[in-house]
């Protein structure tokens, strides 16, 4: 295998939710390049499947996109060391007001590997109970319940295009609802 060097890394932003860096690297023909890093903390995410085998999913206004875009339930770790089920659980709860009987690490992405170090642990939820909705200040989501079917063609036809709601949906119909 080539030998990449990381020379340096220096923070270029601090944000809210992400780190932007610009690390020096010295590639394996000796060249020294200069490359973008993102520094995420880490998130979890969850697929709540109801009684009846329906997806509880939200719709949510996305500003780096511009637009509304339907989701399964997701959100940031409170710090680097928040177990990701303890994550998934409190955002199930903020953002649909369910809380769940049981949850099962479903799979893990890393959501954009080219420059950003972001892992989101996705969950199934089931034994599904309602509430209330606990938002922060800052979010609108609105709640909707799908068929697996119904998901699936909307991922077809482009109108769910989340990599993590797309992956989630996806790997819990091939393993559970065949």
């Amino acid at each position: 295998m080539e030998e990449f060097k990381r020379l340096s890394r220096d923070l270029v932003a601090h944000g809210a939710i992400i780190d932007y860096y610009q690390d020096t690297m010295q590639v394996p023909n000796g060249n020294i390049v200069k490359w973008d890093f993102i520094k995420h903390k880490g998130a979890a995410a969850v697929v709540p499947v109801d009684d009846m085998g329906r997806l509880i999913m939200v719709k949510q206004y996305r500003n780096a996109l511009e637009r509304y875009t339907l989701e399964i339930p997701a959100g940031g770790l409170n710090g680097e060391s928040e177990p990701t089920l303890e994550a998934a659980a409190r955002e199930l709860a903020e953002e649909t007001g369910y809380t769940a009987e049981h949850m099962e690490l479903l799979l893990t992405i890393c959501t954009t590997v080219a420059f950003c170090n972001e892992k989101i642990d996705i969950y199934l939820a089931r034994g599904l109970k309602p509430g209330r909705q606990h938002l922060d200040e800052d979010e609108y989501v609105n709640v909707g319940v799908y068929t697996v079917e119904e998901l699936t063609e909307k991922i077809y036809a482009g109108q769910i295009q989340d990599s993590k709601t797309i992956a989630a949906i996806l790997a819990y119909k091939d393993k559970y609802n065949k």
